[in-house]
């Protein structure tokens, strides 16, 4: 198993020099990024994956120095440079560097980092046993600094909270915020099961619109299972039947318990083992290096 590290189409050990000390990646978090996994050495969903890091940059103001074809061809060197049965993929983009200062007009050669490492899989007891989650407030809202939707490298609000969450020793946080709604896990999209009825925070809560939340979305809608997609306070969150957290790396994971209550029975719910079964069976569509 090994990783490599793809800076402008250079292809690196990870110990080797990357990136310089004045970019605004480092400096400030000033850098979109996306995550991707491979199943059987195959990235899936690698177009809407590319599609939201475009409009991330897009967001952002940050101007992606390669074409979407190259970087395809990027991404591909560098997973069998790495040479792992499954990879884990990162694709990082900074605006740039320059001159220190928050002026994002001091920035320039923006640049596109690539990270290829072995795919680290979640405890399949999860599936059993489900995982438990803390309610985090944030200090953050709809109209907070980075625009909903983006998927900015300035993460530090998610990692206190997913720090605060290990302690009490939940597995996930779940951010909550100034107007008291549910908004999204700290890495990770939050459902619950309610009455039959499938429950999630909308985007217009200022969520990201994770990839692996939209297939488990359309997958419900296909089995005529109705989808509110909508605020959601907490109290709707612990007196839910089921719930579940869906990421790219994780897929659907069961969530049976919020802080120190139990969510229904306190075991993974049928439903949720049904939408993981089905988002399995939907990987072996979404598979490919062409992303349309």
């Amino acid at each position: 198993m090994a990783i490599r590290v793809n800076v402008n189409g250079v292809i690196r050990g990870p110990d080797e020099p990357h990136v310089s000390a004045l970019d605004r990646g480092f400096l400030y978090g000033d850098s979109v990024y996306e995550v991707i996994r491979t199943y059987g050495g195959v990235p899936f969903a690698l177009g809407p994956h590319l599609d939201r890091l475009w409009r991330s940059a897009d967001l952002l103001g940050i101007t992606l120095p390669i074409g979407r074809s190259q970087l395809v061809r990027r991404i591909r060197e560098t997973v069998e440079a790495a040479g792992n049965a499954e990879t884990y993929v990162r694709i990082v983009a900074t605006r740039g560097s320059g001159e220190i200062g928050l002026d994002p007009a001091l920035a320039a050669d923006p640049i596109v980092v690539i990270l290829a490492a072995p795919l680290r899989r979640y405890p399949a007891e999860w599936e059993r046993t489900g995982v438990g989650v803390l309610l985090v407030p944030v200090g953050k809202g709809v109209g907070g600094s980075v625009p909903g939707g983006a998927k900015s490298g300035n993460y530090l609000a998610n990692l206190m909270a997913l720090g605060r969450a290990k302690r009490a020793g939940a597995e996930e946080a779940i951010l909550v915020d100034t107007s008291g709604h549910v908004l999204e896990g700290a890495s990770s999209n939050i459902f619950a099961v309610t009455g039959g009825r499938l429950v999630t925070p909308s985007l217009e809560c200022g969520i990201l619109e994770g990839i692996t939340r939209r297939v488990v979305i359309e997958i419900a809608r296909g089995v005529s299972m109705p989808v509110d997609d909508r605020p959601v306070r907490p109290e709707e969150l612990r007196d839910a039947d089921e719930a579940f957290i869906t990421s790219t790396l994780r897929e659907v994971v069961p969530v049976v318990r919020v802080d120190d209550a139990a969510i229904g029975s306190g075991r993974p719910g049928p439903v949720t083992l049904d939408l993981l079964l089905r988002f399995r069976e939907r990987v072996a569509t979404g598979l490919g290096w062409e992303t349309g």
